[in-house]
């Protein structure tokens, strides 16, 4: 009997040791349970709120507001840019639109996805899609092709009635890529990726040699800009195949290289 009170003790023991840890591993109020996803979006180009691909940011707004976010994109990747607002109860007919522009502000268009919708007096929610084209490593100047660098997303609704105006939102907004591979590589290479600073420095205090504060999110693996693609590797493989084609033609149209009616062993 003793040696079970013994254990029973020590279990107890255990298992209010393991209550606060298991406190402390809860995410703690204001902190995402999605990696650190931010909870919150900008109001302009200037405050957007960085997201990395494969995050789920919210935000809680008014309707008639303009929520902005930003994130990284390379070369070779084709981004898909989800949104989902959840209204209110009580609403009128509103029309929902999501807008993606480039480093330069830039608005590109989506290949395909549901980039406007209208949500209906009983529908609780809306849920928006644009497909981007895949981004370039390199492009003329004159051409509107994404190229690597910052995206920025822009939420808002298009035509609101007056009594819907300031209501309380929900918006979810999710960035994935697919990578488009060698396919779709070109030969250029931008020196830089479209990654705009701001306007203020780090300091504010006169004469602050600080640089300017860039957009601190970057793909996972850093910018590629088309230095490396499997483009290289399925070169590579065609010329090797090819010699390995030019040396067994040879071998099968040399010939022997005895004259004619000759023997073999001759």
């Amino acid at each position: 009997m003793r040696a079970v009170r013994v254990l029973s003790a020590a279990l107890m023991t255990l298992g209010l040791a393991a209550v606060p840890a298991a406190a402390d591993s809860s995410p703690s109020p204001g902190e995402s349970e999605d990696g650190g996803a931010p909870t919150r979006a900008g109001t302009s180009f200037r405050t957007a709120t960085e997201v990395e691909q494969g995050q789920t940011a919210t935000a809680r707004a008014s309707t008639g507001d303009y929520l902005y976010w930003s994130f990284p994109a390379d070369a070779g990747q084709r981004p898909t840019v989800r949104a989902t607002v959840r209204l209110p109860e009580r609403h009128a007919a509103e029309t929902w639109q999501i807008d993606v522009y480039d480093g330069l502000r830039r608005r590109q268009a989506c290949q395909y996805g549901a980039q406007t919708r209208t949500a209906g007096t009983d529908a609780a929610s809306v849920e928006l899609e644009c497909v981007l084209r895949t981004v370039r490593a390199w492009s003329e100047p004159w051409a509107n092709d994404p190229l690597p660098g910052t995206y920025y997303v822009r939420l808002t609704a298009l035509r609101l009635s007056t009594a819907d105006l300031g209501q309380a939102v929900d918006a979810e907004l999710r960035v994935e890529s697919k990578d488009m591979g060698g396919a779709v590589a070109v030969d250029g290479a931008l020196s830089e990726p479209l990654v705009p600073g701001v306007a203020t420095r780090a300091g504010s205090d006169e004469g602050n040699d600080d640089p300017a504060v860039l957009a601190g999110l970057e793909p996972e693996d850093g910018w590629t800009s088309g230095r490396w693609s499997d483009r290289w590797i399925w070169t590579a493989a065609g010329g090797a195949l090819a010699a390995l084609a030019g040396v067994a033609g040879y071998r099968l149209t040399r010939g022997s290289g005895r004259p004619p009616g000759v023997p073999p062993n001759a």
